[in-house]
């Protein structure tokens, strides 16, 4: 179709998209929005060939302070199992996920403060002086400023910091009032200026979205300019607030995959873990729209089974080692393989 043709060249070469066109590219249907993966996996082929860059996530803790809406760690939630794992868990999870060739760590928890600065700094020490050529991604919430400095000069070099949605009155309907939208962005910004790679990202199909919501966030991140963009269905977790809400589409999230990988052909955009939980080969389809990152969970089985952010989540359990081992073949099936690379942007 000439019409999906003509927006996507023109938003590659402007970086700047109506609402009107946006819109005709998220009601694509069927045939037509192949064209529109299409259009973005070429993209995604031109810079990183048909390699997919592998980083390997280890969930630290189950513990969170917070309370928003739609995640099962929250505060409130008494059905949820709550662990944390010690310094030498962490390192030796490190080393497992460094034996099987994976350049790139990332530590993932709730917001919880027993991983203090100096904690945190022995645990980032000690990978770095381990396994040398090692990038580290920390997925940690927000901190203080000061904070955000001391881990980037500790050796940390990625921060993945979700906004979840760039529209204030939508961000308080999935927060509560102890949680400022201001303060999400700020340190969105203040991690990008301090010099860490950074991601944001959202959920797709939230309560309470439209898609007005959707198109203020692509702005976002055309404004930001961040190196990461971490988006997924919204999926319901039946201990919080919203466990009757219907999850997010798998469509949905492949064409705003597509339209990301548009704005930013060198992002580094996961084809992310609730994505295949949704679907079995949601993964893969979202390579196939853009995608050029995967991380497998390479964590330890306790956290896997408890740390439920929402419902069905695919590698909770231990199978083969861990969710690392499949993943050539599935790779492999779509006419890709994982890079030997520790997939920094460039």
């Amino acid at each position: 179709m000439e019409k999906i043709q003509e927006i996507c060249k023109n938003f590659y070469k402007t970086k700047n998209i109506s609402f009107d066109d946006f819109s005709f590219l998220m009601n694509l249907k069927d045939e037509d929005a192949e064209e529109l993966y299409a259009f973005a996996r070429n993209l995604a082929v031109k810079n990183f060939g048909r390699e997919i860059y592998i980083r390997g996530l280890i969930e630290i803790s189950t513990y969170c302070k917070n309370n928003c809406f739609y995640c099962g760690l929250r505060n409130a939630n008494k059905n949820a199992t709550r662990i944390r794992l010690s310094k030498e868990e962490i390192l030796n999870l490190a080393q497992h996920s460094v034996s099987l060739g994976i350049k790139t760590i990332v530590m993932q928890g709730g917001e919880d403060d027993f991983y203090t600065l100096s904690y945190l700094k022995k645990i980032i020490g000690e990978i770095k002086d381990r396994f040398g050529d090692v990038a580290i991604t920390l997925s940690l919430g927000e901190r203080d400023f000061c904070d955000f400095e001391e881990l980037k000069d500790m050796g940390a070099d990625r921060y993945l910091l979700r906004h979840e949605t760039f529209s204030k009155s939508h961000y308080e309907k999935l927060h509560p009032k102890s949680m400022s939208f201001e303060n999400r962005i700020s340190s969105i910004f203040k991690l990008k200026e301090l010099g860490f790679q950074t991601g944001c990202g959202m959920m797709i199909g939230s309560p309470f979205q439209i898609l007005e919501n959707l198109y203020d966030d692509l702005n976002f991140i055309l404004k930001l300019k961040p190196q990461m963009v971490g988006i997924g269905p919204f999926i319901p977790q039946q201990d919080t607030p919203f466990r009757n809400y219907e999850r997010g589409k798998l469509s949905d999230v492949l064409k705003m995959l597509a339209i990301i990988r548009i704005s930013d052909e060198k992002l580094l955009l996961p084809a992310t873990t609730a994505l295949g939980s949704i679907d079995d080969f949601g993964r893969e389809k979202g390579i196939l729209a853009g995608a050029n990152v995967l991380m497998p969970n390479v964590g330890a089985e306790k956290l896997r089974k408890n740390y439920k952010l929402y419902d069905n989540k695919i590698g909770t359990q231990v199978e083969n080692s861990d969710d690392f081992k499949g993943l050539e073949d599935k790779l492999k099936r779509i006419g890709y393989k994982i890079s030997s690379s520790r997939g920094d942007y460039r």
